[in-house]
């Protein structure tokens, strides 16, 4: 599933990181912590990788 904001793909990154080992889990805050504890690896790694072209700062709320 692709990252729908900036902010989103960012802790998505976070999250990803900390799944690695390349951060200590203990580091993360909000929703890269839920991110981190909900979301297998390789859900992370589609969500990060998402292009950041076009995408808003955050998502808007309908």
């Amino acid at each position: 599933m692709p990252a729908k904001s900036k902010a989103q793909q960012m802790a998505a990154g976070a999250a990803l990181a900390a799944k690695r080992g390349d951060k200590k889990k203990s580091e993360l805050k909000g929703a890269s912590k839920s991110m981190a504890e909900s979301m297998s690896k390789k859900e992370l790694e589609e969500m990060a990788s998402t292009k950041r072209k076009g995408k808003p700062q955050k998502k808007s709320k309908k």
